[in-house]
């Protein structure tokens, strides 16, 4: 293996630091994924059945229990209720583009990884093979021992900027799978909440009870992915 290392060249020294970054960044992201990730079906109930009650300072309460995603749009959305639903269903759309650059953040990333390895990989393949042309032009009659240096380094770089290019495909179609996942959780308060404010509000007379408890800034908060017990 270090004799393989050795005869690799420079260029795949770049790639297993790409390599180590890949990992890194999947597990970072993951992570954070994982804490943002949760089936909002609960609160939801919950706050449906305070609204209904005609408590918008209890559905509040209820949505900053939870630092997800979707309790973040629920959150910006009852905030904003007692100004109108239209008011409230343009909280919560921009409470969610926020929420999906900070879901899907990291993902460009790995893409490009993805691409930029097997280039890599071919610009080294094409470096160990002007090494052993080199040899060929210096020598009459080379030896497959002259010859193998440029050849292993053109082999190894080959299949290391393959592996990294896998990795970071892989690694991108899994984290992309669990931000798709929560992100629909979000995308699903945006879309229930105005016919729980229509209703409640018609229950009402035409407004909900409760006055505002501060209004949610999502931008105003860099880590909101963390769920709270």
């Amino acid at each position: 293996m270090l004799e393989m290392l050795q005869a690799a060249g420079p260029l795949f020294w770049v790639l297993i630091a790409l390599s180590i970054y890949v990992v890194y960044l999947f597990i970072l992201r993951f992570q954070m994924l994982h804490k943002a990730s949760g089936d909002p079906t609960l609160m939801l109930t919950r706050v449906n059945a305070a609204l209904m009650q005609q408590d918008l300072s209890g559905a509040q309460q209820e949505a900053r229990r939870a630092r997800t995603p979707a309790a973040n749009v629920l959150r910006a959305g009852l905030d904003r209720a007692g100004t109108g639903t239209a008011a409230a269903i343009a909280a919560m759309q921009d409470a969610l583009l926020v929420e999906d650059s900070r879901l899907f953040s990291g993902l460009s990333t790995l893409g490009t990884i993805a691409q930029i390895a097997p280039l890599l990989g071919l610009l080294g393949t094409v470096i160990g093979m002007i090494r052993s042309f080199i040899v060929f032009s210096n020598t009459s009659s080379p030896t497959p021992t002259q010859l193998a240096a440029g050849i292993s380094e053109a082999l190894v770089n080959t299949g290391g900027g393959l592996v990294v290019a896998i990795l970071a495909y892989v690694f991108r179609g899994i984290l992309r799978g669990k931000a798709d996942s929560i992100a629909l959780h979000a995308d699903r308060v945006r879309e229930s909440l105005p016919a729980w404010l229509l209703e409640a509000n018609l229950r009402n007379g035409g407004h909900l009870s409760g006055a505002p408890i501060g209004l949610y800034d999502p931008r105003a908060e860099l880590e909101p992915l963390e769920v709270t017990a």
